[in-house]
């Protein structure tokens, strides 16, 4: 399962620069490369350091990390609810991804126009949100249309769904994002059908000049206020700085965020986000013919966790065999760390761990 976020912002913001900077990202390790699917989406590995240890130890054929797709999408303006500009294509993209990245101005720059006048990282998160807003009580509203005709034959399971709906009707009215608003399983069943946008977890990415990227500033804070009923997260990136990361080579690299003091590019920071704002995991195969990382969310079970192999693997689950990855580097080999007895077998009911080395039996 590959992750995929789409970053949406005003012009202006630097929205296109930091899609650009990903875009043109060279890999942390020859191992992670990029590459472009459309001109509007970018497929990076994330770079993940344990790829390259068990790299070191198992020597494969080959080394496969995992993906995360970015989706600049583009076309949002003010109206695009009704149709404005590229709004009806940029609804149906934004609808497809996992994630929303939402890239917010947090600089000033007098060379560089704001939609508003002015700098007003508040401001800009209304707009996009105000038209997510709308065409989410479109959705509700229309499913609320059709199930008032099956409420009124008695049938329950409507009942229940209609009142869900009409609290989230009440929450968008109020300008509210549906990400907000307390849901539990059996409410998001009234909502899931009808995909909406403002319920989709975002990462609000502060875009500050490279003064700021350490502390922040006020624009900064005044975002962070603003979202703080969300279940959101800021953080502060310069694209800029991220632009410039992207055209040099990992050692020259390395010594430029340190020239800024940065431990990692924003880049990382942004996928390490998505990651967790997802509750995602990845666990590895290694063996001589490759290694590989692969993603999945955190709480799955062993069979689960096969299935994103192939869907054979689950249906099909006999056990697992897994090797906790402290214990790979320890004893340096598969053979060596059965000879010490640390493969455990597991069944059906097994928790993946993130990290977990794992080897898979099952019926064809």
């Amino acid at each position: 399962m590959s992750l995929q976020c789409g970053i949406v912002g005003l012009p202006n913001v630097g929205k296109s620069t930091l899609f650009n900077a990903l875009s043109s990202a060279k890999a942390e390790a020859a191992n992670f490369p990029f590459c472009t699917i459309e001109p509007n989406i970018g497929v990076i590995s994330v770079p993940d350091d344990r790829l390259i240890t068990l790299e070191k130890l198992v020597k494969p054929q080959k080394v496969i990390p995992t993906t995360i797709e970015f989706v600049d999408i583009a076309g949002l303006v003010k109206g695009a609810s009704k149709g404005e500009g590229l709004g009806n294509k940029f609804l149906a993209n934004i609808r497809e991804v996992d994630a929303i990245i939402h890239v917010i101005r947090c600089f000033s720059d007098d060379n560089v126009v704001h939609v508003a006048g002015q700098v007003d990282p508040v401001f800009d998160k209304e707009i996009i949100d105000t038209e997510l807003q709308l065409k989410d009580l479109e959705s509700v509203e229309k499913k609320i249309l059709r199930l008032e005709k099956i409420a009124k034959s008695g049938d329950a399971k409507a009942k229940k769904m209609l009142s869900v709906l009409q609290t989230v009707k009440l929450h968008l009215e109020q300008g509210k994002n549906v990400r907000a608003l307390p849901m539990d399983d059996l409410d998001r069943e009234a909502t899931a059908d009808i995909f909406l946008l403002t319920e989709k977890p975002v990462i609000y990415v502060a875009n500050v000049d490279e003064a700021s990227v350490h502390t922040g500033n006020t624009y900064v804070d005044a975002l962070k206020s603003a979202v703080s009923q969300e279940k959101a997260e800021v953080i502060v990136i310069s694209a800029s700085i991220e632009a410039q990361i992207a055209e040099l080579d990992p050692e020259e690299r390395l010594l430029f965020l340190e020239e800024y003091g940065l431990k990692e590019s924003g880049l990382n920071k942004l996928i390490r986000a998505s990651y967790s704002l997802l509750d995602l995991i990845t666990y590895f195969t290694a063996g001589e013919k490759e290694v590989k990382a692969w993603t999945i969310l955190k709480g799955w079970k062993a069979p689960q966790a096969a299935g994103v192999i192939h869907t054979d693997f689950e249906k099909g689950f006999i056990k697992a065999e897994v090797i906790k990855l402290n214990d790979y580097v320890t004893y340096g080999s598969e053979q060596a760390c059965k000879e010490a007895g640390k493969i455990s077998i597991e069944g059906k009911e097994y928790i993946v761990q993130d990290g977990d080395i794992m080897h898979f039996r099952f019926n064809v």
